[in-house]
C-alpha cells in the first residue's frame, strides 16, 4: 500500500461521519425534489393553471437533472467532489428562494429547473464520493443511497404537506424549513475532507450514451424497468396526489402528501430488505408486482376509500423499490467496468426521458379529458410496459457480477 493511500485513509478515518453526511446530503436533496408535490394543487387553485402546467414544471426538473447527471460526474473527477457538492446545494437554496418568491410559472419553472440540476450533480457526484470513502462496498452504497432517496423524499413530502396545511404561509413555510435543512448540510459538506484525491485531467465534456453489444439484452430488462418505475414516478409526484383528494373527497394536503410519502416509504423499505434477492430475480418480481398494484389502484381509488388509497400506493411503493433496485443491481452487475459511465448516461437518459414525457403527455390528456379518464389508460400502457421488461428478464440467466 502507498503512503498516499495510507495518508487518504487516515485522513478519511479522522471523518467518521462523512460516509453518514454523503449519504443524508443524497436524501435532502431527494427530498427537495419532491417537496412541492403536496402543494401543485395550492399553485393550480391560486394560479388557475391546468394539469399540463404542473406536468411541464415537473418534466423542466427532469430535463435539468438529465443534463446535471451527463456531466456532473465528470466534472467531479476533475475538481473534486467537495466542490461538486457544495455548488449543487448553493444552486438547491437559490431555487428554494426563488419558490419562497414566486408569484407566476414561469418562476415555478425556474426553480424546477435550479433544482432539477442540482439534484442530478448531488446523485452523481454523491455516489462517487461515497465510493471514495468505501470503495469495497460499492452494492451496499448503492442500496443505502436508494433507502435515503425514498426517506428522504417521504419525510420532505409530508412535512411540506403537514407545513403546508398547518403553518402560515403554506406556500412559503415549507421552503423555509427545507432552506434550514439545506444550509445544516452544506455546512457540513463545507467541513468535509475532499474524499477524491486522485484527480484526472482533461477536458470536461457530456458523457456519450452508448450500450455494449454483449449486455445489449440485459440492458433493456434494466432499462425498460426504470422507465417504467420513473414514468410511474413522475404522475405520482405531479399529478395523483390531486386525484386521490378528488377521488376519496379528503382535500386536507396531509392526506395527498401522506399518499406519496407512504409510496416513498414502502419504496424504501423494499430496498432496504431486498439485499439477499439476487438482482434480476427482484427485478422480475418487482416489474410484475408493479404491473399488478398499479391496476389494483383503479378500483381503490374508484371505491373513494382512503384507507384502500393508501394501501394501493404502499403496495406500489413496495413492488416500485424491488424493481428500480433490481434493475439498477442488475445492470450495476453485468455492465463493464470500462464502460460503466457510457452505459449510465444511456441508462439515465431513458430514465429521466420516461419521467419528463408520459408525465406531459398525462398532464396533456388530463386537461382534455379529465385525470379521473385518463388515469386508467395510463396505468394499462405503463403496467404493459412493465410486463414486457419482466419477459426480458425471464428469458436471461443471472449473470456472474463483474468486478
Amino acid at each position: 500500500m502507498s503512503a498516499a493511500t495510507v495518508a487518504v485513509r487516515t485522513e478519511q478515518g479522522n471523518q467518521t461521519w462523512a460516509y453518514a453526511l454523503v449519504l443524508a446530503a443524497s436524501g435532502v436533496a431527494l427530498g427537495v425534489s419532491g417537496a412541492p408535490a403536496p402543494l401543485y394543487g395550492l399553485y393550480q387553485q391560486a394560479w388557475h393553471f391546468s394539469p399540463l402546467t404542473t406536468t411541464f414544471v415537473f418534466a423542466v426538473y427532469a430535463i435539468a437533472a438529465l443534463g446535471a447527471v451527463l456531466v456532473s460526474g465528470r466534472i467531479s473527477d476533475v475538481v473534486g467532489r467537495k466542490p461538486v457538492l457544495l455548488g449543487a446545494f448553493g444552486i438547491m437554496i437559490a431555487g428554494l428562494v426563488v419558490f419562497l418568491l414566486a408569484d407566476n410559472v414561469a418562476m415555478l419553472l425556474l426553480a424546477r429547473a435550479l433544482h432539477g440540476a442540482a439534484v442530478g450533480a448531488t446523485v452523481v457526484a454523491g455516489a462517487a464520493a461515497l465510493l471514495d470513502l468505501r470503495p469495497k462496498h460499492g452494492a451496499r452504497s448503492g442500496q443505502l443511497s436508494g433507502v435515503a432517496f425514498n426517506v428522504g423524499m417521504a419525510v420532505a413530502i409530508l412535512g411540506s404537506a403537514l407545513l403546508a396545511q398547518y403553518a402560515p404561509h403554506p406556500m412559503r413555510t415549507p421552503y423555509v424549513a427545507i432552506t434550514i435543512v439545506c444550509l445544516i448540510i452544506a455546512a457540513g459538506v463545507l467541513a468535509l475532507r475532499e474524499p477524491h484525491t486522485a484527480r484526472v485531467s482533461g477536458r470536461i465534456r457530456i458523457a456519450k450514451p452508448a450500450v455494449p453489444q454483449e449486455i445489449r439484452g440485459d440492458f433493456w430488462f434494466s432499462a425498460l424497468g426504470v422507465m417504467a418505475a420513473w414514468s410511474v414516478l413522475g404522475v405520482l409526484l405531479s399529478l395523483y396526489p390531486s386525484l386521490a383528494s378528488a377521488e376519496t373527497g379528503i382535500h386536507n394536503l396531509v392526506f395527498g402528501g401522506a399518499v406519496v410519502a407512504s409510496t416513498a416509504l414502502a419504496g424504501a423499505l423494499a430496498q432496504a430488505f431486498a439485499t439477499g434477492i439476487p438482482a434480476r430475480r427482484a427485478a422480475i418480481t418487482g416489474d410484475i408486482g408493479m404491473a399488478i398494484a398499479l391496476v389494483l389502484t383503479i378500483p381503490a381509488l374508484h371505491t373513494g376509500n382512503w384507507v384502500l388509497v393508501l394501501a394501493a400506493g404502499f403496495t406500489l411503493g413496495a413492488t416500485f423499490g424491488l424493481g428500480f433496485g433490481g434493475s439498477l443491481r442488475h445492470l450495476s452487475n453485468v455492465v463493464p467496468q470500462h464502460k460503466r459511465g457510457e452505459t449510465m448516461s444511456a441508462y439515465y437518459l431513458l430514465a429521466y426521458s420516461a419521467m419528463a414525457l408520459p408525465t406531459v403527455v398525462a398532464g396533456w390528456a388530463a386537461t382534455t379529458w379529465g385525470l379521473s379518464t385518463v388515469f386508467p389508460w395510463f396505468v394499462v400502457v405503463v403496467a404493459l410496459a412493465c410486463l414486457a421488461a419482466a419477459g426480458i428478464g425471464l428469458r436471461k440467466r443471472e449473470p456472474a457480477v463483474l468486478d
